[in-house]
């Protein structure tokens, strides 16, 4: 039986995306590059820290890694402090409170920085239902590196073997693969350009799965 699961943020919990997006290519255009959407699209589930030394080496920067991240996430905070209409994806916050209520530990493990972390369960309202949360800047390698998912079912109250993933992503479905643990894929309108085909079960919508369903997902990864 299924003891923990483990969300990603971004996509799954929040659609922070068209935030991260604007704040990217504002600051691509003050960088004065041109980034393709496909380009673009391979960095989801990716850190800031590991897109920012893609970009300088993809195109020659000569800026320090950490000054490009600090641009970012001001343009991004101050991008997410002035969006009023930033909502939780529908759905998730009642499958949250409904395996949380029912005894279920919850982890998160995102891509995300602290602080972005930070704002989003500040924002709504969520470290009351989770464990723990689990930030990409601690780990050198970026999802599909399994580290991240490693550490947080090392948080888990039971072995690995009975935690579930939750991701929207290429790289976080190949990151649970690796990892070994079961993946739910959830394929959203945000997801178009990605590939969950390793994930071990695909929704579509939140209101498809719920504490019953997720308690009796079965080992498959």
């Amino acid at each position: 039986m299924i003891k923990t699961v483990i969300f990603d943020m971004d996509g799954v919990i929040v659609d922070t995306e068209p935030v991260h997006k604007y704040a990217y290519y504002q600051h691509f255009n003050e960088l004065g590059i041109e980034v393709s959407e496909e380009l673009y699209a391979s960095f989801t589930g990716n850190s800031t820290r590991n897109v920012f030394q893609r970009i300088k080496e993809t195109f020659n920067l000569e800026h320090d890694v950490e000054e490009l991240i600090l641009r970012k996430r001001l343009l991004f905070n101050e991008a997410f402090d002035t969006k009023p209409d930033l909502e939780l994806i529908s759905g998730v916050e009642t499958l949250i409170k409904e395996l949380h209520a029912n005894g279920m530990q919850l982890i998160l493990a995102s891509s995300a920085s602290k602080s972005t972390i930070n704002r989003v369960f500040t924002r709504f309202d969520l470290y009351q239902y989770f464990t723990h949360t689990v930030s990409g800047e601690d780990f050198p390698k970026s999802k599909p590196d399994p580290a991240i998912f490693l550490h947080a079912a090392s948080l888990s109250v039971a072995p690995k073997e009975h935690c579930i993933v939750i991701e929207d992503s290429t790289n976080g479905v190949k990151a649970s693969h690796s990892a070994g643990i079961f993946c739910v894929g959830y394929h959203s309108e945000n997801s178009k350009h990605q590939d969950l085909t390793l994930a071990n079960h695909i929704i579509y919508d939140f209101s498809e799965i719920d504490f019953v369903t997720v308690s009796n997902l079965k080992k498959k990864a």
